[in-house]
């Protein structure tokens, strides 16, 4: 077994050892998303918990879809959430179950805690209930509380057989109504519900509450950890209390761990779908968003978001990280693994004036500097090239080292060219650029040794590809929108999406598949985008920049 690398690999160590609460067995999680929405960056930390936790000791990880709440629930979340997790390498095998698949058995211990004296149906209001709530030195109420076993036993049967209105009944667990921790005074486990289940139709009309059937499903399927986040440390008692008291072999354990913040972003499913349903975004998979679906399609790759959560680490404190961190780990990964190619996103032309007119030539060129494995491609050059607007300027600005009369450039991996002048229209914008190349620099080296102080990329105009660039910014002007005191809404950048159109980019390109990364020399990393783009219409979304402005402690 591998070194434990956090506090719940050091209590599962202690557990397994001999006389442990789990010696001699297989560690065996489970990740148990709601699917009322798509998983974000925030669920992949769960996820490479728990998937992450079995992998490490050799054991087992359910993946169980908790479909209590019919509200706003899918199959297509359910399909969504399967292509995530196997997008970040991870596989459940054949231990994929619903929640709602339980529901028999739910019922059935609902009624064995009747019969126990462990719970009795309520006939209190929402607003009744939370008014004889108490407080920390009164304890709660509920005059139903000695209601007869018998009673409740039928009552109970007829929420299940639908006579009664939403809301009117709830069966209530008989735990400690002056119990310190308010989630054991007397937690409702069943409530009336006749909106229809996506899976179950309108078989059902009550729905056991989350506290109760969570620990259920994970006794019913001998989970012996049951990973979750901090939010659920003050429901473990009640966790423990259905487990002990219900007919069940198996008995889990409860262990939390810290959530993800991340700045500039929202991870709340509610709020995520607002803004999708309002429009800001134009949907769950938009790059801008923090979804892995939204992630994957801006370019980031499965290791970059496995590398942001191990980097990490799994604490008991809360936290909020910096986006440039996420983006740090994206930069990592794809300065190794992207394939190089050129492309000019302002393109103003370039004329070679002593390049023969008709030639053409052929550079071969590394795809990846930082893998050789990767092989080379073929670009071609001529005597008319497209160049970035920005590498030309008439009258230079101060250390300015690019393109202007009379300085020299290296074109990257083909000659050494020395600008001679520009052309313009009648309203004085430059409409190209002129050069002569220095015939001896062939691969971008000068026979003398002469230094040249800047290197530009550019695309040959005769075999160049048009493409639509997408320029992604953070969807948030400010670091935390997620608080409660302000509307988040107000803080969705404006200029969180440039579109470039008219981009020129090699011809390599033109044989892309949706979600090819590369590196765009001196522009930044791009993905192909896996919706919109063809090989009639390149469009590719900037992944991240190349400039790297944050540096891990």
């Amino acid at each position: 077994m591998a070194e434990s690398k956090h506090f719940i690999h050091e209590i599962i160590d202690e557990e397994l050892k001999e006389g442990g609460r789990c010696y001699g067995q297989t560690v065996h999680t489970r990740f148990p998303p709601e699917p009322n929405g798509y998983l974000h960056i925030g669920h992949a930390k769960a996820l490479e918990i728990d998937f992450g936790t079995a992998e490490l000791y050799g054991g087992l990880c359910n993946l169980r879809m908790d479909d209590t709440n019919p509200t706003k629930e899918d199959e297509e979340y359910v399909d969504a959430i399967k292509e995530d997790i196997k997008w970040l390498g991870h596989d459940w095998g054949d231990r994929f179950f619903y929640a709602s698949q339980y529901f028999e058995q739910m019922y059935g211990f609902g009624v064995e805690l009747i019969k126990k004296g462990l719970a009795y149906v309520c006939e209190l209001t929402p607003e009744q209930m939370k008014e004889m709530r108490g407080d920390t030195t009164t304890p709660a109420q509920s005059p139903f509380r000695d209601r007869p076993i018998e009673e409740s036993l039928d009552l109970f049967a007829r929420m299940r057989a639908g006579e009664f209105e939403d809301g009117s009944l709830t069966l209530r667990a008989k735990i400690d109504l002056a119990s310190g921790n308010f989630n054991m005074r007397d937690p409702v486990i069943y409530r009336i519900n006749r909106l229809p289940h996506h899976r179950t139709g309108n078989e059902w009309c009550i729905y056991p509450m989350y506290d109760f059937a969570h620990p259920i499903e994970d006794a019913l399927e001998g989970i012996t950890h049951s990973l979750c986040s901090l939010e659920f440390e003050n429901h473990r008692p009640l966790y423990d209390w259905v487990v002990n008291n219900i007919s069940v072999e198996c008995k889990p354990r409860q262990i939390e761990f810290a959530r993800l913040g991340i700045t500039h972003t929202v991870l709340s499913k509610r709020k995520l779908r607002n803004l999708v349903e309002t429009g800001m975004v134009s949907g769950w998979d938009d790059p801008r968003m923090p979804t892995l679906c939204g992630l994957r399609r801006r370019g980031y790759t499965p290791k970059s978001i496995r590398d942001f959560h191990e980097k990490n680490g799994v604490s008991k404190v809360n936290s909020v990280v910096e986006y440039a961190f996420l983006e740090y780990c994206l930069r990592e990964d794809l300065n190794k693994t992207a394939a190089r190619a050129m492309a000019v996103l302002n393109p103003v032309k370039l004329i070679i004036d002593n390049y023969p007119e008709g030639m053409t030539e052929e550079f071969e060129v590394e795809n990846n500097p930082e893998n050789p494995e990767d092989g080379t491609r073929i670009v071609t050059f001529s005597r008319e090239l497209w160049i970035d607007r920005d590498d030309f300027m008439e009258e230079p600005a101060k250390k300015y080292f690019r393109l202007f009369p009379g300085n020299e450039v290296r074109l990257k991996s083909a000659y050494v060219i020395k600008c001679v002048g520009c052309d313009k229209d009648a309203d004085g914008n430059i409409t190209a650029v002129h050069a002569t190349y220095d015939t001896e620099s062939r691969g971008g080296n000068t026979a003398d040794g002469r230094k040249i102080k800047a290197t530009i990329h550019w695309v040959d105009t005769a075999t160049a590809a048009d493409a639509e660039i997408r320029l992604y910014d953070r969807l948030f002007t400010v670091e935390a929108p997620d608080l409660a005191d302000v509307n988040y809404l107000d803080f969705v950048n404006p200029d969180s999406l440039t579109v470039i159109k008219g981009a020129k980019v090699e011809a390599s390109l033109k044989a892309c598949k949706p979600e090819d990364r590369f590196q765009f020399l001196r522009v930044g990393y791009f993905c192909a985008d896996s919706k919109d783009s063809s090989p009639t219409h390149l469009v590719f979304n900037r992944a991240v920049s190349l400039k790297d402005s944050y540096r891990p402690e």
